[in-house]
C-alpha cells in the first residue's frame, strides 16, 4: 500500500511558549488549569512575563500540528503526513519549517504578513493551561487551499484530520475538505477541542459534524457540548454515543466517537454500543506536563487508523503516544518509537 501523503491536516500552527508558573500566576490572568481560550487583551503582557520571570521552552506547537507530527513520528514512513496552516515571515515561523522538516512532515503553509501565531502554556502540577494568540495563524484563507500544489494534498490523501480550533478561522476551508472526503468516500475526522469550541462556535461546529467520520475529545469538551446542545447528562459514555449518532452526510462510514479522561479509561463509542479501553498508568513523579497529550493521542491513534488497524490497535498506540509526551516538555518525542 502507498503511504505517500495518506493523512493530511489543516490547522493552527503555533509556536508553544512554555513555562512551569504558580497559581499566582494563573489568578493574575483569569486562566483556569486544563483549558484552552484565545488571548484577550488582557492576556496580552503575559508572553513577555513568562520569558521573563519563568524558565521557558519554546516547543513547535498548534494541535493538528502536533497530532500530524506525531503520526508520522509513530508510521516511520517518510511523507506519510501533510500539513496546511498560516505561518509569519519570522524567525518563529522559520523555526516552525525547519521543526516540520525534521518531523517528515510535508508542509505547506501560507506565509503572512504578521506575526507567527503562539501559544503560552502555563504548567502548574503537570497541568497545562493554554492562552493562544493566533495572530498569522489567523489569516488563512481557503485561497490558499483552493491553488493546485495545495488542493493537490487533499486529492491524495485518504484520511484528514482537522483541529476543532481551525473552525475559527476558516470554516470555509474545513467545509473544502469534508465535502471532498464524503464525495470521494475517504475518512473526515474532527477533534472537540476546546470548551469555547463547543460553545461560541457551535453553529459552524455543527455544519461541519454530519461530514465526521471520528469524532474526538476529552470529557470536559464532551460534557460542554452536551450543556450547550441540552442533553442534560453528564455521563461521558451516554454523550459519546449521541455524538455518534448524529445524522451524517454520507453513509459510506458509521461515526465513531473516542473521547479520552486523562488518567481514566478511553470511551469509544460505535455502532451503538460503547466500548471501555484502560490508559497505561503513569506515576505521578514520572508527568512532566499534559500539554500535547490529547493530540499526542489522536497522532499515534491515526498512525494505526491509515493502515486499516483495528480501532483497539488505534487506541493502544494513542495511549502509547501520550504516555511518552506527558514524560516529556510539550509534544516531543525519542527519535524512534517503541510501540508493538
Amino acid at each position: 500500500m502507498a503511504y505517500e501523503g495518506i493523512l493530511m491536516g489543516m490547522g493552527n500552527p503555533l509556536l508553544d511558549i512554555s513555562a512551569v508558573v504558580d497559581e499566582e500566576f494563573l489568578a493574575k490572568y483569569g486562566i483556569k488549569l486544563n483549558n484552552a481560550i484565545l488571548a484577550e487583551e488582557k492576556h496580552v503582557p503575559m508572553y513577555d512575563e513568562m520569558s521573563s520571570k519563568y524558565n521557558v521552552e519554546y516547543i513547535a506547537g498548534g494541535a493538528t500540528q502536533n497530532s500530524i507530527r506525531v503520526a508520522q513520528w509513530m508510521l516511520q514512513i517518510p511523507g506519510a503526513t501533510s500539513y496546511i496552516g498560516s505561518i509569519g515571515k519570522d524567525k518563529y515561523g522559520e523555526e516552525m519549517k525547519k521543526n516540520a522538516k525534521e518531523a517528515g512532515v510535508n508542509v505547506h503553509y501560507y506565509e503572512d504578513e504578521s506575526p507567527t501565531g503562539t501559544c503560552a502554556v502555563c504548567v502548574v502540577g503537570g497541568e497545562r493551561s493554554l492562552v493562544a494568540n493566533l495572530s498569522a495563524a489567523n489569516c488563512y484563507k481557503s485561497d490558499h487551499l483552493k491553488k493546485p500544489e495545495n488542493w493537490a494534498l487533499v486529492e491524495k490523501a485518504k484520511y484528514f484530520y482537522i483541529a476543532g480550533f481551525f473552525l475559527t478561522v476558516s470554516p470555509e476551508s474545513i467545509m473544502l475538505v469534508a465535502e471532498h472526503a464524503a464525495a470521494n468516500n475517504k475518512v473526515f475526522m474532527m477533534n472537540l477541542s476546546a470548551p469555547f469550541i463547543c460553545e461560541f462556535f457551535k453553529d459552524v461546529q455543527e455544519k461541519a459534524l454530519p461530514y465526521m467520520d471520528f469524532v474526538f475529545g476529552n470529557e470536559t469538551e464532551a460534557r460542554t457540548f452536551s450543556k450547550v446542545h441540552g442533553w442534560k447528562t453528564e455521563d461521558v459514555e451516554e454523550i459519546a454515543l449521541k455524538i455518534s449518532q448524529w445524522p451524517k452526510a454520507s453513509g459510506t462510514h458509521k461515526r465513531i466517537t473516542v473521547i479520552t479522561q486523562g488518567a481514566d479509561q478511553v470511551v469509544v463509542a460505535e455502532d451503538g454500543k460503547v466500548k471501555l479501553f484502560p490508559v497505561i498508568p503513569l506515576p505521578k513523579e514520572k508527568l512532566v506536563d499534559t500539554n500535547g497529550a490529547g493530540d499526542a493521542f489522536v497522532g499515534g491513534f491515526l498512525s494505526q487508523l491509515v493502515q486499516g488497524k483495528p480501532i483497539e490497535d488505534c487506541v493502544k498506540a494513542g495511549c502509547y503516544a501520550s504516555n511518552v509526551i506527558i514524560q516529556r516538555s510539550g509534544c516531543t518525542y525519542p527519535e524512534k518509537p517503541n510501540f508493538k
